[in-house]
Formats: C-alpha cells, structure tokens, sequence
C-alpha cells in the first residue's frame, strides 16, 4: 500500500523563477555517516562526468533538457517520516539552476498518484542553483517514504540547463518531458524522451531514528550492468530484499557502484577513481555503518587495452601489481576505520583473464580471504566461479560477455553476503 504525501501544492513555473537559492561548490560530503538528527539515507547513486566533446559517440550523447522536467524513478531501500533529496554538480561542467523540483508517489511509467505529490524546496525558496563542484541537501518536507515502492522524483531544469555529468548505467527508464514545467503533471503525456541514465539527484534521506545503512562501492558488478532493466536484480537490490525478508528492514543498502570504475585511476567515461571518491560516496551518506567493497577487476584489465583515437575510456592505461591494489585497499580501511565504519572486502570476481593477469586477480583474493586487514570477507568469487575453470563465470551465471553475472548470478552474490554480520555492523 502506498502512502499518502502531506504538503503544499506545487506552484507555478512564474513563482519558481522568481525566488531561488545559490549555492557555492567546490562541495565536501554534505552529511556526515550515521547522522545524530535520526536521518538515513535511504537511496543513493554515484554520478559521473560525462565526457566533454562536440560529437560524442551515441553512448554520451546526453538528452536535451533546457527548460525541460527530468522525470527519474527510484525505489528507497527503507522506509521514514520525513524525506529531503541531494542534488548534486560535483561533476558539473556549468551552473546547474532547477527551478521546480517535486517527489511523488510513481504509477508506472511516467505517471506519479495524484494527490501525492509534495514540492521539495532550498532554504525555503523553490528553485536553486549549483555552481560546479557543489551540492545541496533539500529542505525536510512532512512525508511517508515505504522501502520498495517506486518513486518519482521531477526536476525542471533552467532554460539553458545542460546535462553535463550523470550516473550512466541507472538500469532504469527515465523520462524527460517537452518543453515547460511539468513537475505536477500526474500523467505520462508530456513525458516523450525515454533514457536509462539518472542525473543530479545523488540521494534521498528519510527520518528513521533505528535505521542504519550498507554502502555498497565498485565498479559495474555493483552497478550491475547486464541485469535486467526495471526489475532491481543488481546484487544489492538483492541484498535489500533478503534484508528485509529476515526482518532487517532497518537496513539500508545504497549502491554506490560505477561502470567501469578503477580503484587506482580517473577514466574520462567511467568516473573518478574510488580512492577518490570513496570518502564521499560511501562514507558521507547519513547512517552509513558498514561498506562492501568491490573493487580492482578494471585496473587489472584496462591496462593492456589498446589506446584508441578519440575517446578513450580505458585511460589512462596504468600498469598494477597485486601490491598496488592492496596497498589502495589499505587506505580505504583506514579512512572507513577513521569514521567507525566497517568495511568488507569482496574478492574479485571470475573474467577469463589471461594468464598474467589471472595471476593478480588471485593474488589480490588470496590477500583479501587471508590479510584479516579487512573486518570481514565477501567471498563474491566463490559464488560465481566455475568449480571445474575457477577462472571462469559458471555458465549458469553468466550474462554472455563472461566478465557480468546475470540476473540469477547477481543473485548468487547477494545469497554469498553474510547478512546477519553486515547488518549488525552497520548498527553498531
């Protein structure tokens, strides 16, 4: 059953237009983890630069959103009285200016419920606007969000807005409308651009004074590229549901993954580095108690890749040693510990490596099963390997390119996380 938003209507574009809040970048995590107001983060993602070219190749070319309503879909992994979102240009090439921004309950597709919807403000002004490197928690607004249920979330963009940084692989269909606000629209009819990337909103807090959460960071086996579109069978939407079905349901699960993403080195398509990003993507969101980190698989594979002409996503094309990542594995520990998170490593996953770099995965899992450097072990590898060719995905589990589970075998891997050791930890 979903429940009902209690707020003000939503007002018009003329009033949004005319007051607004600006705010200053470059930005630091703007709430620390497990937060003393009571709040935690309930859905999160990790967004990307977008790569600066006139003519990019199809995969980058962005959706015209000038004067436009962006119109995403997200489903918050627990439930609270109270709900504020994150709007984010950390990656932002220019000035991000929204001037209506509203959350509703989603009825499929482009729809939202009528009678749900409640208008999300800035320092109590409608509209707001980011300079490059800053982002910006929402006002708390008087609402119910329920774990599991779909929600909209429509930002109309100013009328020379671009879209210069989002999270690529959002494995979910959203929308963008013709032009004006369509930020209260209850129907689909205005909402004709269909894309499967999400931009600006990093984060949606609730208030729940027990809830704790599991910030889930790496590359596209976290993303979980290759799974099924709209259905949420990455392996932490997986997680979330086993959580809840054990009666956790004061456990979050944000996944912070990124497409891929390196520990060690920035890409011009696939985000900054985690050791980067890590303090802000993992540690700075609200409740955060324990981290799963997946991470490495790209740094060993990207650096014996061909350089191409043009766009090059696999740049640079750096050279590690199992000594390299563990060493960057140590420094995450640290920063986690710092902060009283705990944090799990997972080993790498099967990719049919050649021989030498077959040689560093296994050195990295033998570090990760047996250093103790980490407070825990997900043993992701043995879920998925083929007993018979442990360098390889068990065909029952592979999505075809061999380096991807699928569905079922992202299933596998939620199945391998120790749930009742993650949940605790995140509640200590």
């Amino acid at each position: 059953m979903h429940p009902r938003f209690t707020s003000c209507a939503l007002g018009a574009l003329a009033a949004a237009l005319l007051a607004s809040i600006s705010v200053a970048g470059p930005a630091q995590a703007a709430v620390p983890a497990r937060s003393a107001s009571g709040s935690v983060t309930a859905w999160a993602t990790a967004l990307q630069s977008i790569p600066d070219m006139a003519n990019p190749p199809p995969l980058y070319r962005t959706p015209d959103v000038a004067g436009r309503t962006v119109r995403q879909i997200v489903y918050p992994t627990v439930s609270g009285r109270g709900v504020r979102i994150r709007v984010s240009n950390v990656y932002g090439r220019g000035p991000l200016t929204l001037i209506d921004v509203a959350l509703a309950q989603s009825a499929g597709g482009a729809a939202t419920r009528p009678g749900t919807a409640v208008r999300m403000t800035f320092g109590g002004k409608p509209s707001v606007t980011l300079k490059p490197g800053a982002e910006v928690d929402s006002d708390w607004v008087q609402a119910d969000l329920t774990a599991g249920e779909p929600y909209a979330i429509s930002l109309t963009a100013g009328p020379r807005q671009t879209m210069t940084a989002w999270h690529r692989v959002a494995n979910q269909v959203n929308y963008v409308s013709t032009e004006g606000d369509h930020a209260a629209d209850t129907t689909s009819n205005a909402f004709l651009r269909k894309f499967t990337e999400s931009a600006w909103v990093s984060g949606i807090d609730v208030r729940a004074p027990n809830a704790a959460a599991v910030a889930a960071i790496g590359d596209s086996i976290t993303d979980g590229l290759r799974s099924s579109l709209n259905r949420n069978h990455r392996w932490p939407d997986a997680f979330a549901r086993r959580l809840a079905q054990a009666g956790s349901t004061q456990t979050a699960v944000l996944n912070l993954g990124i497409s891929g993403n390196r520990l060690l080195s920035d890409s011009p398509c696939y985000g900054e580095a985690l050791d980067r990003r890590f303090d802000r993507d993992a540690l700075g969101h609200a409740g955060v108690g324990a981290v799963i980190l997946l991470i490495g698989i790209n740094d060993i594979n990207f650096a014996s890749m061909p350089p191409r002409t043009g766009l090059d996503c696999d740049f640079p094309h750096t050279s590690v040693t199992a000594r390299d990542l563990t060493d960057g594995y140590r420094r995450l520990i640290e920063r986690a510990h710092r902060d009283g998170v705990r944090i799990y490593g997972a080993t790498l996953t099967p990719a049919s490596l050649p021989p030498a770099r077959e040689a560093i995965r296994t050195a990295v899992n033998e570090w990760i099963r047996t250093s103790r450097a980490f407070d825990g072990v997900v043993d992701f590898d043995a879920a998925l390997r083929d007993p018979a060719h442990p360098d390889r995905l068990q065909r029952r589990l592979d999505s075809g390119d061999h380096i991807h589970p699928n569905d079922e075998g992202y299933a596998a891997m939620a199945a391998a996380v120790p749930l009742q050791a993650i949940a605790t930890a995140a509640h200590r």
